[in-house]
C-alpha cells in the first residue's frame, strides 16, 4: 500500500513473486519511482499440469470414485458410469478464458488429449500464432455457450472481477464444467453456488476461491451432500512446484541485481 511505500524511503523494487499483481497500488508506486515487478510464465507448466488435473478429476469422476471406496460401495458408482458414462479430454472442446503463458501451456497439454480449444483474451492473436498452437478464437459469449469445459486463466481487473456471475453460468452448457486456476475473485461466490445446486452446470474444479484462506462454511465449500461429487478442491496448490520456485527465485533477485546495479528490473507492470 501506499502507507507502507510512505515507511520506506528508500524503496526501489516491489517484486511479486507469482503472476499476480492485484495486491499492489500500482500507480502508488509509480508515482514513487518504484518499480512493480512480477513472474510471468515462471509457474506456467505447475499450473497447466493442475489445471489438466482438475478437468480429468472431474471428468473422470475421482471425487466419488474415491469415496466409494472408503465406503464399500464401489460397484454403486459404476453402476452409474455404466448408465451415464464418464467422458474423455479428446471428446470435449474446451475454452480457455484469457491467453497467457498458462493458458498456451494448458492449451499445449490438451493437444495431447485431442481436446479442442477455443480461446478468448482481450487482444486476439495472429492467425499464424492460432494455427501454431492450434487453437481458435471465439468471443467470451460464443466460448462458454459452445464449450464443455470453462478455464479460467486471466487476471483480476475492474472488468474481470466477478466476470463468472449469474449470466455467464446461464450461458454455460448445462454439462459443462467450469475451472479456476486463475483467481478466486474471477467467480461470484453465490452465483456458482446456485448454479451448481439448481443444475445450471454440472461441476466446478476449484484451484483458487476467494477469500483465502478459505474457511469451512464458505458457500463453495459448504455445499449439500448431493453436489459434493461434482466439486473438486485443490487449495491454491496449482503453481507450488520445485521447478516454478526455482524459475521465480532466479527473476526475483536478478531484478534486485538490476536494481543494485542502477539498471531497469524485467517484468515491470506499473508503467515506469
Amino acid at each position: 500500500t501506499s502507507v507502507l511505500m510512505d515507511a520506506m524511503p528508500n524503496l526501489k523494487l516491489i517484486q511479486c513473486e507469482g503472476v499476480g499483481f492485484d495486491q499492489v497500488e500500482l500507480e502508488a508506486a509509480r508515482q514513487r519511482g518504484i518499480y512493480v515487478c512480477n513472474n510471468p510464465g515462471s509457474n506456467a507448466a505447475a499450473v497447466a499440469e493442475q489445471t489438466i488435473l482438475l478437468m480429468l478429476a472431474l471428468t473422470r469422476g475421482l471425487v466419488p470414485g474415491q469415496e466409494s471406496m472408503y465406503a464399500g460401495t464401489s460397484n454403486r458408482v459404476l453402476g452409474r458410469v455404466v448408465s451415464s458414462p464418464l467422458r474423455e479430454l479428446g471428446d470435449c472442446r474446451v475454452g480457455l478464458v484469457g491467453f497467457g503463458h498458462i493458458a498456451k501451456a494448458v492449451a499445449g497439454l490438451l493437444r495431447a488429449f485431442g481436446a479442442e480449444v477455443c480461446y478468448n483474451a482481450p487482444h486476439r492473436r495472429t492467425l499464424e500464432e492460432e494455427a501454431e498452437r492450434g487453437v481458435t478464437y471465439l468471443p467470451l459469449e460464443e466460448l462458454t455457450a459452445q464449450c464443455d469445459i470453462i478455464s479460467l486463466h486471466c487476471a483480476v481487473t475492474d472488468e474481470t472481477r466477478e466476470m463468472v456471475d449469474g449470466a455467464f453460468l446461464a450461458r454455460m452448457k448445462p454439462n459443462s464444467i467450469l475451472v479456476n486456476c486463475g483467481r478466486g475473485d474471477l467467480v461470484d461466490n453465490q452465483a456458482l453456488r446456485k448454479a451448481l445446486i439448481d443444475g445450471t452446470i454440472r461441476g466446478a474444479a476449484l484451484d483458487t476461491i476467494f477469500p483465502e484462506p478459505t474457511p469451512g462454511d464458505h458457500p463453495l465449500v459448504d455445499l449439500p451432500p448431493e453436489v459434493r461429487d461434482r466439486v473438486v478442491y485443490s487449495s491454491h496448490l496449482g503453481g507450488s512446484s520445485g521447478g516454478a520456485f526455482a524459475k521465480a527465485h532466479l527473476t526475483m533477485w536478478t531484478n534486485a541485481q538490476h536494481i543494485l546495479n542502477g539498471e531497469r528490473p524485467t517484468n515491470v507492470v506499473n508503467g515506469l
